[in-house]
């Protein structure tokens, strides 16, 4: 009898814990300004038994549809969640809508699912614009870090035969990718060994994403957003600390360039010293407050 008591209390010790840690995760609402609504874990799609849910925030309906930003989480493509996401008074501010999203991480889904998760978002409000009143030609794809890159190989991919378009109906509807918002992004996924030859960027969180293809240089370039660049691509904006010791500075230098040499319209900011996020309060305010700039010009005003 004592044992069994014993082993009762040591399960509702246990249960007790886990209860602890799950209130301990809990993540808190995202604050919206007077007027907004907002729909939480909408389902846009559904692979298998993986579900993928959207928090969409929704200004005041007016006379004319609002921009979406689609707002994409960090995390190497292998962790992270929408929730612990928040930080959109920028684009509530300009009265844009905001679409949170969950895509599938690497031990749901690898390469290229993610990709393709973000693509269903982007076409499930392009099926749903009329009832959510936004403007279908000025989408916004945001992110930084995994989701930067992310919300890159949406936004250059942008063409009636996208190869990422999967698993979801895609709209016939006219739509235009007006902007992307790119911080600290990788943008390479391979390189190039000393004889000539290229190969998957070594890294373990690129392994682990590409699964069974990662000695696969040729997929690596499929996922690389560098591929996509070209005259046609949406104005971009780029920033990226100097210091970032988890994805080298020199991508985003590097993209900078090919973007220049190209013509496409865009910003990069250099946060000096900056390591990977976690920049200063002062730091954060100058790269809203340039976001905000070149929103207004690029979306708004066009």
């Amino acid at each position: 009898m004592k044992k069994l008591l014993l082993g009762i209390s040591l399960l509702l010790l246990a249960s007790i814990k886990l209860l602890a840690q799950d209130v301990d995760s809990t993540y808190k609402p995202v604050p919206v300004p007077q007027g907004f609504t907002k729909q939480l874990n909408v389902i846009y799609k559904q692979v298998k038994d993986w579900i993928g849910r959207v928090d969409i925030y929704l200004p005041p309906v007016k006379d004319k549809p609002v921009p979406v930003v689609i707002n994409i989480h960090g995390g190497a493509w292998r962790k992270g969640a929408k929730e612990a996401q928040g930080g959109f008074n920028t684009y509530f501010k300009l009265g844009f809508a905001v679409a949170n999203v969950e895509y599938r991480l690497s031990s749901q889904g690898v390469a290229p699912a993610a990709i393709e998760d973000v693509r269903c978002v982007m076409q499930y409000l392009i099926n749903h614009a009329d009832s959510l009143h936004i403007d279908v030609t000025k989408i916004i794809f945001a992110g930084s870090s995994a989701g930067a890159h992310l919300a890159l190989m949406a936004g250059l991919t942008a063409n009636i035969n996208n190869p990422f378009d999967k698993d979801c109906p895609v709209s016939s509807k006219t739509y235009k990718i007006a902007a992307i918002i790119a911080q600290s992004t990788p943008s390479v996924l391979y390189s190039t060994r000393a004889d000539g030859q290229l190969q998957v960027l070594k890294d373990g969180a690129v392994y682990e994403w590409f699964g069974g293809r990662k000695d696969d240089e040729n997929f690596a370039q499929k996922l690389s957003p560098v591929t996509y660049v070209s005259k046609d691509n949406p104005p971009i904006f780029l920033s990226h600390g100097d210091a970032d010791g988890r994805v080298p500075y020199q991508q985003s230098v590097d993209l900078d360039a090919k973007l220049t040499k190209a013509g496409v319209k865009h910003v990069f900011i250099t946060i000096p010293g900056g390591g990977h996020g976690g920049y200063s309060k002062e730091k954060q305010d100058e790269i809203k407050n340039a976001i905000t700039e070149f929103l207004k010009e690029n979306v708004i005003n066009k």
